[in-house]
């Protein structure tokens, strides 16, 4: 059965960012299709509950609070996954973002600190998770990236670019793990998290989304999900070093922020 192919019955699974929006959603997808899992983020109530819902599939999550800025403390979610469950799968390195600004308020302080969330942090995960999935024949790795990595628009330039970063990082990585380790991407499109809460809540602004996506619609999390799954189970046995583009067909940005000529 095709069905059968997405299964990962008994493997482990890392996810960062995981008490909310991609994150948690991921941690339920994969829990679903018969993983156990470490899940982290800043927040323990968010934890928790996506704790609760992943035992309610007859699997178990690890909560592991935690600043994902740090990156030792990112690197020691591998450790956590090899004593509780004594093997590393997949890992997914969700967690990241950085808010949309004008060029001239975009400091190099800011462009490097958005870079450290969305690409350094993925980097001390996977350094500390390789040798773990090693062991046991190895795994899959999945970076979640942004349409705006490869599309352009004003206010971007630090999300953009590590974005960007992120997403050829993925092809860089996947070739030096060949063939033990796929290393896959993907970018997402405009999908309904807290991070779109404010837009959710606005006709105008949702409705604008809508008009600039041409499938018309915002991504529900397992939309996304669904890709996650597909790249971490046998079924995507065959792709590494892959950006997967869910985005609704979105080429240019979903959202105008009106930002001025210079």
């Amino acid at each position: 059965m095709i069905l059968d192919r997405f299964r990962i019955d008994g493997q482990v699974a890392i996810i960062t960012g995981a008490g909310r929006g991609i994150g948690a959603g991921s941690a339920l997808a994969l829990a679903q299709c018969g993983a156990d899992l470490v899940i982290a983020s800043r927040t323990k109530g968010d934890l928790d509950e996506v704790a609760t819902a992943v035992a309610a599939t007859g699997r178990r999550a690890v909560s592991v609070v935690c600043d994902l800025m740090d990156l030792d403390e990112v690197a020691s979610l591998a450790a956590v996954a090899a004593k509780e469950f004594g093997r590393i799968d997949v890992v997914v390195n969700n967690v990241g973002g950085t808010m949309p600004l004008p060029f001239l308020d975009t400091s190099t302080q800011f462009l490097e600190e958005a870079f450290h969330f969305n690409v350094t942090t993925a980097h001390a995960l996977n350094l500390a998770a390789v040798p773990v999935m090693l062991e046991t024949g190895g795994g899959s790795i999945i970076n979640i990236t942004s349409v705006m990595g490869h599309i352009a628009g004003r206010g971007f330039s630090a999300y953009g670019t590590a974005k960007a970063a992120l997403a050829h990082y993925t092809r860089l990585v996947a070739k030096d793990l060949a063939p033990r380790i796929r290393v896959n991407a993907i970018a997402a499109g405009s999908t309904a998290t807290s991070a779109l809460a404010i837009v959710m809540t606005s006709p105008e602004l949702k409705g604008m989304i809508e008009d600039m996506t041409p499938l018309h619609m915002i991504a529900e999390v397992e939309d996304i999900t669904a890709g996650v799954v597909y790249l971490a189970s046998p079924a995507g046995r065959f792709l590494t070093g892959k950006v997967l583009e869910i985005d609704g067909g979105t080429d240019v940005p979903a959202i105008d922020f009106q930002i001025p000529d210079l």
